[in-house]
């Protein structure tokens, strides 16, 4: 007789594929017209198929291990951003980091710097019985920009038709390689809390020399600098072989549309394995595998990366929805109220960044007037580097140990750590991917108040784009009669609400959140 099998992997594999299928059939609709990021519909999805129905069981699939939780998320973070780095480092123009480097070395150097500081004061001030250098390592988890939710927001029709180019180039480049820099602002605190915390119980050597010893010579020197180093060289090596292939004919257009896919699962595992830093090398390969932007140019039209991004977005935001501590956010024991979470979210998103950007926007040559630099200070996404350097933390401040048994200040940490990123994670999905559609309805307000005012009352949405549209093609209709009797016509003064934005009628948006002169692709 047949038998019904719900296994948890039956039982995933029909929720995870129903839930893509079912979104697939809306997604233009949802993306296009709502303009609602996927992240945030995932993350929904998430708390649903967990805490709502309990047909996603983390838990259950790390075997009721916290520390197996732990270890599978971090494992997918780091899945998720190889994948799209070394996607980041082939989207943007050829030889980018070199012809961009003073905009970069400005955002990554005081811009990360400051948003670091600015964090770690806010984290400070609103924690109770926080120390300074435990606010420091939580705000290192959260100081670089996420490069999956940037490109929720800077690829596809809005940012099209409102955002420059170059600024779409330069989100991605601060992203992408953001996200390997964390690690120097991470275990700076870090090695402070191991060998001086506690007067450094459980370790056989203490003292900031030994901290900075470590700092410069092991995430400085081999973390970072051998991240780079080998990136360089595997995209070196890996552009020299896809050319060689294509002369030769060996390699086929599928292969090659994959092939820096493959290349960052290369370079995930081997950087894993010497233990360096595979998000920066992963972003490096990625950018000198199109040095000379040939493969950029080939690929542009192909969806296959798309659909990838698509894919590794709701997968990793469905994750995130299922395992965040929702619960631990307001039962806590006390150790951190509700309202200072959510205070310090919305601080956070303010705060962390815009500062930072507003003193340096002079020398940052794509911010051209204050929308530009005010969207570039707001627009700082926190999401999937976040929670990978989360992770990293919780792992390293559990080895922090005395007689067996992780040591009272790390494992303080841990607990403030875990629920503050995890909040300010969801804050920033939240916020963010609901930012254009908020921005959206805000514009459409003001224009109906204004063609009420003007006495349209019933003038708004599609009638008012329809009316401007039909006005304009009666005087062109009025001046092409004109013009065959042998008259120079003259246009007609119009009302203000016969002509809505200029964008509109060559498929323009209904607002935009910098300037139109550089929404145009050069």
């Amino acid at each position: 007789m047949p038998t019904i099998i719900l296994s948890n992997f039956n039982i995933f594999c029909a929720v995870m594929g129903g839930f893509v299928t079912l979104y697939g059939l809306v997604s233009h609709f949802a993306k296009e017209r709502l303009y609602m990021s996927e992240p945030l519909i995932a993350v929904c999805a998430g708390v649903l198929f967990n805490h709502g129905t309990n047909w996603i069981r983390p838990h259950e699939y790390t075997l009721l291990d916290p520390m197996n939780l732990e270890t599978t998320t971090l494992a997918f973070t780091r899945l998720a951003l190889g994948v799209q780095l070394v996607l980041a480092g082939v989207q943007i123009p050829g030889k980018y980091l070199k012809t961009e480097w003073k905009s970069l070395a400005m955002l990554l150097g005081p811009g990360m710097t400051g948003m670091w500081v600015a964090s770690s004061l806010l984290i400070w001030g609103l924690i109770p019985n926080l120390t300074y250098l435990h606010a420091l390592a939580v705000a290192a988890c959260i100081t670089p920009t996420d490069p999956v939710l940037s490109n929720s927001i800077v690829k596809g029709k809005f940012a099209d038709q409102n955002i420059p180019v170059e600024m779409q180039n330069l989100i991605i480049a601060e992203s992408g390689a953001n996200d390997g820099l964390g690690y120097p602002f991470l275990f700076f605190a870090l090695y402070i809390i191991k060998y001086l915390g506690h007067h450094g119980d459980g370790q056989p050597q203490t003292g900031g020399g030994h901290a900075m010893a470590y700092w410069f010579g092991e995430t400085w020197g081999y973390v970072i600098i051998m991240s780079v180093l080998y990136g360089t060289a595997v995209g070196y090596l890996a552009r020299l072989a896809l050319r060689a292939a294509k002369q030769r004919k060996w390699i086929d257009h599928e292969n090659s549309v994959v092939y820096p896919v493959v290349l960052g699962l290369f370079i995930l595992g081997t950087c894993g394995i010497i233990g360096t830093d595979d998000l920066l090398a992963c972003f490096v390969a990625g950018n000198v595998l199109n040095w000379d932007d040939e493969y950029r140019l080939e690929t542009e039209q192909d969806s296959f990366q798309g659909t990838l991004d698509m894919l590794i977005n709701l997968a990793i935001f469905m994750w995130f929805g299922a395992v965040c501590p929702w619960s631990g956010f307001v039962h806590n024991h006390g150790r951190i109220p509700f309202y200072r979470l959510v205070v310090l979210g919305l601080l956070i998103l303010v705060f962390r960044r815009l500062p930072a950007v507003w003193l340096m926007a002079r020398k940052i040559r794509q911010c051209h007037n204050l929308t530009q630099t005010l969207f570039m200070g707001y627009f700082g996404p926190i999401g999937v580097g976040a929670a990978f350097y989360l992770h990293v933390a919780m792992e390293f401040l559990h080895l922090i140990q005395v007689d067996g048994h992780v040591r009272e200040d790390a494992e303080d940490l841990r607990e403030v750590i875990h629920l503050v990123v995890w909040f300010i994670i969801m804050c920033s999905i939240v916020i963010h991917g609901l930012s254009v559609p908020a921005g959206k309805l805000l514009f459409k307000i003001e224009r109906q108040v204004e063609a009420f005012a003007d006495g349209h009352p019933r003038l708004s949405g599609k009638n008012y784009h329809r009316r401007g549209q039909e006005r304009r093609k009666s005087l062109r209709a009025r001046m092409s009669v004109s013009g065959a009797a042998g008259g120079v016509p003259q246009p007609p003064k119009l009302a203000h609400t016969a002509l809505p934005d200029a964008g509109l009628e060559s498929g323009g948006s209904e607002f935009s959140l910098l300037p139109k002169y550089g929404s145009s692709r050069r």
